[in-house]
């Protein structure tokens, strides 16, 4: 009797490890690391926080002129706009070695008031875009309330400015919904102007 019990365990046991064995092994999710965010380029506007260890006289919040400077204390003008905060902290890290003699500096964007898009032509709803987190250019034109009528779907442009150097991207909407061409859903960076014909 008891030979029969453990044998019709082990009929039970045995095709329920079997499916488990042939279930597919689940996909790993998807890291946040390995989304590439494009630096962030300092325009005007911004207010960036310069911090100076065991300096406090030299540490300071900085508002990006509409000129593009600002001033340090120490270092005083020097371009902002148009760079990213670490190669302005490389900057202003070696321009203090000649009053400190290892200066430990942290720059930061302290407030993002430039981090904005533009959208222009045949959208619901054109104008000016605040770009407060990572955004594509679909997503974008989702937020604009999608296209007008007569919008010309496969021929919207990015125009994008980036140290004096300008760019026009091109986007074919049709070919990103029929899931074409995906490289196209670029993700807009601050200063981007969205046009749609």
């Amino acid at each position: 009797m008891v030979q029969i019990l453990i044998w019709a365990a082990a009929i039970l046991v045995i095709p329920s490890t079997m499916a488990a064995a042939q279930e597919p092994a689940a996909a790993p999710a998807p890291s946040t690391d390995d989304v590439v965010m494009p630096d962030y380029y300092v325009a005007p506007g911004d207010m960036l926080r310069i911090a100076v260890w065991k300096e406090p006289e030299v540490s300071a919040d900085v508002m990006v002129r509409l000129d593009g400077r600002i001033t340090v204390p120490l270092v005083g003008d020097m371009r902002a706009a148009g760079r990213t905060p670490e190669q302005l902290t490389n900057e202003v890290r070696t321009r203090l070695r000649a009053f400190l003699e290892v200066p430990v500096v942290t720059i930061t964007v302290a407030q993002a008031n430039s981090a904005r898009f533009f959208l222009f032509g045949e959208v619901a709803r054109a104008g000016l875009y605040p770009l407060t987190s990572r955004m594509t250019v679909l997503q974008a034109l989702a937020m604009a309330g999608g296209f007008r009528e007569f919008a010309k779907r496969d021929q919207v442009l990015i125009l994008r400015e980036r140290a004096g150097t300008r760019t026009v991207l091109r986007v074919n909407f049709r070919e990103l919904v029929q899931g074409l061409n995906l490289e196209q859903n670029v993700v807009l960076e601050s200063g981007d102007t969205v046009i749609v014909p």
